[in-house]
């Protein structure tokens, strides 16, 4: 096992473990290593007294404290380190006690406790050397170096906890943020189904509606009209469980399956076949017709083309009372225009207000706008901007 793999769990224990008891067994060592000095005493140097123990145990006890009341627990140990090192003439060989606090106070203390523990630890530790007979330069540095060292490294801690309270804090936001975009994801896609969903049902049953109120008039007078009625209801009947089955294909749709079963959505090409099947079932004269040159169109924008021409004629035979209606396309090198039209009573008569909001959440959904209202002769008018495919992305913003 190598030194890294076996320090890094220790030192998480070390983070994780309660402060109480890892500072209390750090008191302890820190007494112990204090009382080494005068239990093993140098040739000619003064056996350990109890009072001199207990002043020792004044530099390390107050470690206990020293990450609930740092400032008190420094100072503690600042009077009691020179006071042990003039009782005990000379000063102890390592200042024990002194290195923890310092540590702590680079590490938890505000900026100007440190900077005043700091310097009073530098001009004690000189005062205090100076007591001292016949002090070697060699003491001075490494007293002095001890100083540093201490300090420096509780800067390197409280540089690292801030970062790591930095990465904590921004992986939190990321975190967050991520579950508000999925949660818009959500909304966003419940909303499209829903749309697809009403454009698709509104304009199947609206086409069943008026195919199921003509049948019963006709079925004796004219069996064969009566028939192409049913036949009607059919067709419309298994066209929109068709669409039903590939807006909720996504859903459904198995793991590892490339999708290839899905038919593709409905779009512009699709329109005359619309436009033809609104004419045939509801016997309403549907016209389309286009001026400029078709240009390619990003695929949902295609989808929301056929979705507004779809709910804009369901309202009309659904609301309008109208007898005939136009389509009509406008390509230009920006965008198309689709503009429907028809003879109607007007905005007046009720013009499906979920149909109209849908056309907008549409149109706005692809960069596009839509306007609805009552046409220049009469009859109502619904005009959709969609951008092409080169001008979407700037129209999105």
């Amino acid at each position: 096992m190598s030194a890294r793999s076996w320090f890094s769990p220790a030192a998480k224990r070390l983070r994780t473990a309660n402060p109480y008891v890892v500072d209390s067994a750090l008191a302890a060592l820190v007494l112990f290593a204090v009382s080494l000095q005068w239990i093993f005493p140098d040739e000619g140097d003064d056996r350990l007294t109890w009072q001199g123990w207990l002043i020792g145990a004044a530099t390390a006890v107050p470690l206990v404290w020293r990450r609930r009341a740092p400032f008190v627990t420094a100072c503690a140990v600042s009077v009691a380190t020179p006071v042990q090192a003039v009782y005990h003439a000379p000063p102890p060989d390592v200042m024990y006690g002194g290195m923890v606090v310092l540590y702590t106070m680079a590490a938890l203390g505000r900026p100007w406790q440190r900077r005043a523990m700091l310097v009073g630890w530098l001009v004690g530790v000189s005062l205090t050397m100076m007591h001292k007979e016949e002090p070697q330069p060699f003491e001075y540095a490494f007293h002095l170096l001890s100083v540093v060292c201490a300090y420096g490294f509780g800067v390197l801690a409280r540089v690292q906890r801030a970062y790591t309270a930095e990465l904590e804090d921004r992986a939190r936001r990321l975190e967050r943020e991520r579950a508000a975009d999925t949660a818009r994801a959500i909304a966003q896609e419940r909303s499209r189904i829903a749309r697809d969903m009403h454009d698709v049902l509104a304009h199947a049953v609206s086409l069943m509606v008026v195919q199921a109120e003509a049948g019963p008039v006709v079925v004796r007078s004219d069996p064969a009209r009566a028939e192409a009625a049913f036949d009607a209801i059919a067709g419309a009947g298994r066209d929109s469980m068709a669409q039903l089955r590939r807006i909720l294909g996504v859903l459904k749709e198995p793991r590892g399956d490339s999708g290839a079963w899905r038919l593709p959505q409905p779009g512009v090409a699709e329109l005359p076949r619309l436009v033809r099947q609104v004419g045939e079932s509801t016997g309403l004269r549907v016209e389309l017709s286009g001026s400029g040159t078709p240009r390619p169109l990003p695929p949902d924008t295609e989808v929301a083309a056929f979705r507004v021409v779809q709910e804009a004629l369901t309202n009309t035979v659904k609301h309008a009372r109208a007898t005939s209606a136009t389509v009509e396309l406008d390509w230009t090198e920006d965008e198309l225009t689709l503009t429907v039209t028809d003879d109607g009573q007007g905005p007046g008569s009720g013009h499906g207000g979920h149909g109209l909001i849908g056309i907008r959440e549409r149109a706005a959904a692809c960069g596009g706008s839509a306007r609805a209202g009552r046409g220049p002769e009469g009859g109502f008018r619904v005009v959709v901007r969609l951008p092409a495919a080169v001008d979407r992305e700037a129209a999105l913003g």
